[in-house]
């Protein structure tokens, strides 16, 4: 299992050295696992296994100590895209400030206090179609990095009504840590906006049937959600302005999960406004999106823009994998998110590892360097 891997970095040949190295770097350089901030990412393959309390508390503490370098790490995101509206003849807005999309004044300061201080570009086209009058209906590739998580995380904050204590906006994740991740993102850019409550429909979350929530945007896996809806009776799925589904390759890729997606979404009302995100729009995902999302309009980002250029890349000996130029894509671009500064680390062990990262170093047209995990010095300049 691929899974990633934040705050130390060790390999077993080397791992007293490096793990000096990098604890005393990581005190001034590392940015946290956060859609919100730029993080050191690592990907290798490990055992399943959670977190203890204690590794959970070095994370926040991680974080809270380097939240204060993200402003400095913002940078421009070159993405370009192409938009196929549903009208063809209506107009074509897009946007460069997000003061131009006229957000509640508690929802702009939550985007600032995060460090987002313009619209990415798929944001540019993507936010005035989400926020529009009536409802419009959006399918949109977002590769991570793209600012697609704060897109349709603003778009729900911006629907809701808070006065109404029930569920009014639905994001569907693939699995119970990108619900958690996201979540995330909605707490901090609702910070100041107070009033909107957020629920958590994933494992572990027991609710008694027929009690219902009060919380007006609810966020979980397809399973959990369909039970809430159907089983426990927590949701009124009639009263769900908006619904989102994101990460839909992920999630047809998952046994059970695009069955149980399609379930929640036909028990949704005519007007409800759907958003699907992928990373990729393979056959199988278009079709998916297309009995998932009734007359959408379209985002895509143009092939050639699907680039790494804000994210370091390096590798130290020891990691092992097949090559998947999507997978690995998406899960870098994880440090690099809305268009900040990445750095991710590639674990090499064998002669098969080093031949699937030069794989990747051809396909993307990017060097990826060795990491001297002897050199402090070198440490040091690759985080800044």
């Amino acid at each position: 299992m691929t899974v990633c891997v934040c705050v130390c970095v060790y390999c077993y040949f080397n791992y007293y050295l490096f793990l000096q190295n990098i604890t005393v770097i990581a005190l001034k350089y590392f940015l946290a696992f956060s859609y919100a901030s730029s993080i050191f990412f690592l990907s290798y393959t490990v055992g399943d296994g959670d977190k203890s309390d204690e590794e959970e508390k070095e994370d926040r503490a991680t974080q809270s100590l380097l939240n204060k370098l993200i402003r400095s790490n913002v940078v421009n995101n070159t993405n370009q895209v192409e938009v196929l509206q549903r009208d063809p003849n209506s107009p074509l807005y897009s946007v460069k400030t997000f003061e131009e999309l006229r957000l509640k004044p508690q929802l702009l300061k939550g985007v600032y206090e995060m460090g987002f201080n313009r619209p990415s570009k798929i944001q540019e086209n993507a936010l005035p179609m989400m926020l529009a009058e009536p409802p419009q209906n959006l399918i949109a590739q977002s590769q991570s990095g793209t600012g697609k998580t704060a897109a349709f995380v603003l778009a729900m904050l911006s629907h809701v009504d808070p006065s109404l204590k029930w569920p009014q906006c639905l994001c569907i994740s693939p699995t119970y840590e990108l619900a958690l991740q996201t979540g995330k993102v909605i707490e901090q850019m609702g910070k100041f906006y107070s009033e909107v409550k957020l629920a958590y429909a994933v494992r572990g979350h027991k609710m008694d049937r027929g009690v219902k929530i009060k919380e007006q945007i609810v966020i979980g896996t397809p399973g959990t959600v369909l039970d809430w809806c159907v089983k426990l009776k927590l949701i009124d799925p009639k009263k769900i302005k908006v619904f989102v589904l994101d990460e839909a390759d992920v999630m047809i890729a998952t046994q059970g999960h695009q069955d149980q997606s399609i379930r929640i979404q036909r028990m949704l009302p005519k007007g409800c406004q759907m958003l699907l995100f992928s990373a990729t729009f393979e056959d199988s995902v278009w079709k998916f999106a297309e009995r998932v999302v009734p007359d959408p309009n379209i985002i895509k980002l143009k092939r050639e823009e699907e680039t790494l250029d804000t994210i370091k890349q390096y590798y130290v000996l020891c990691n092992n994998g097949n090559p998947d130029n999507e997978t690995y894509l998406h899960r870098i671009g994880r440090t690099g998110r809305f268009g900040k500064r990445g750095l991710a680390v590639n674990m090499v062990d064998s002669q098969r590892s080093m031949e699937i990262l030069k794989t990747y170093e051809k396909h993307f047209n990017k060097k990826i360097g060795r990491l001297d995990t002897d050199d402090l010095d070198e440490i040091e300049k690759i985080a800044n």
